[in-house]
């Protein structure tokens, strides 16, 4: 046995020197890189494989990319869900759909109030629905709404009884209780003795006293409002009243200096003033400009409006010549300043313009038959812009 290992071992080890020599210079090799591996290594990143550099710009550009655009997307997803099925359901707000108004109508009023909503998610949805047409009433939605609960309601019809009381700027508190009285739904209680709103609702605003304090000219917001079946006429009132109480407040604070009003008060009859002189948006502060500057210049006002209401019922459409004569409490032709009370209801709008004329050097304005006036710094050129207007006006009649 022992004998045959060896023998074995024997023919295992090289016998050519040339063999022995060989490996000799292997075996050195091997030490060599033994000796020198760490150098090795460090001059190897020098020279990077392809697939690692390829695998490190994908980490370095692609990853990045593809984060971003799933990070995107998500968020995209997320916004459509909101828009189209969740919405923002806050307050409650009231939608008005017209006689004869369709599915297509809805949709383009809700492309300019949402902005991600999808036409063509819009017109798959109405394709869907057996017709088009929707059945007219007042609606009542979330604040903002998800397009899709939005129509589901609509629908459906009516989900609201609610009563819609219209009260347009420039009318006057007598136009809004004639309103209330003759709107189906409402809960008459105080209306039927006006006298008695006052002290009824508990107002103590600030009114000179005369046949008109009662009425509390201008102390109601104009607006559009929607009431449940059964509000009264004294909640109406009420919240009108707060709700001129605030704007009035919020433009007193907000005011341009030097302004010839002593009090919040004498601004809502300015406001009440402008708002029966131009249904022109543009037109406002400018008017309220000629105002201040007369005023200030212990100019009268002399505005036909405050004529007009003056004259309550007598009016017959027509100043004459007398009417501008005869001096009563609210003829600006002659009475110095400002009226008693407001002549009318002022808009938020006219308020604010009362209490922010623009600077001008204009005294007067005149019609000029197309909606619109024209203002002059001097008597001469407003004498010019009247004449003006009488011979538009006498083309008109012919």
């Amino acid at each position: 046995m022992k004998h045959s290992k060896k023998a074995i071992k024997q023919t295992s080890e090289p016998t050519n020197p040339d063999e022995i020599k060989a490996e000799g210079v292997v075996e050195q090799k091997k030490e060599q890189t033994a000796n020198n591996q760490p150098t090795q290594l460090l001059n190897t990143t020098n020279s990077v494989d392809p697939v690692v550099k390829k695998f490190s710009f994908l980490q370095k550009y692609i990853k990045p990319f593809m984060f971003a655009f799933f990070t995107g997307f998500m968020y995209l997803c997320v916004l459509v869900y909101q828009t189209l099925f969740v919405g923002i359901e806050q307050n409650k707000q009231m939608f008005e759909v017209t006689e004869g108004q369709t599915y297509y109508g809805v949709m383009q009023h809700w492309q300019k109030q949402v902005p991600l909503f999808s036409a063509t998610l819009g017109k798959l949805f109405i394709n869907l629905k057996t017709k088009d047409t929707l059945h007219a009433g007042s609606y009542q939605l979330p604040k903002n709404p998800s397009f899709f609960k939005a129509m589901s309601i609509l629908s459906q019809g009516s989900n609201a009884a609610m009563v819609k009381v219209q009260i347009i700027e420039g009318k006057t508190s007598n136009d809004l209780y004639k309103k209330l009285q003759t709107t189906k739904g409402l809960k008459i209680e105080i209306l039927d003795n006006p006298q008695h709103i006052k002290s009824a609702l508990g107002i103590t605003a600030t009114t000179p006293t005369g046949e008109f304090e009662q009425n509390l000219e201008g102390w109601f917001a104009p607006d559009t409002y929607f009431f449940s079946e059964g509000t009264s006429d004294k909640q109406i009132l009420l919240k009108l009243y707060q709700r001129q109480q605030q704007n009035l407040d919020e433009a007193w604070q907000n005011r341009k200096k030097d302004l010839p009003y002593k009090t919040p008060y004498e601004a809502l009859i300015m406001a009440s003033i402008i708002e029966k002189e131009t249904g022109l948006a543009e037109e406002r502060q400018k008017i309220a400009g000629v105002f201040v500057n007369r005023l200030k210049k212990g100019m009268r006002l002399q505005t036909d409006p405050t004529i007009i209401y003056g004259m309550g019922e007598h009016y017959d459409g027509d100043i004459k010549r007398d009417d501008i004569n005869k001096k009563t409490a609210y003829n600006t032709y002659q009475i110095d300043g400002l009226p008693p009370t407001p002549i009318s209801l002022p808009s938020k709008a006219a308020i604010h313009a009362a209490l922010n004329p623009v600077d001008t050097k204009a005294l007067y304005f005149v019609a000029t038959g197309d909606g619109g006036h024209k203002f002059s710094n001097t008597l001469e050129a407003h004498n010019q812009a009247v004449k003006d207007y009488l011979k538009v006006m006498q083309n008109k009649n012919q």
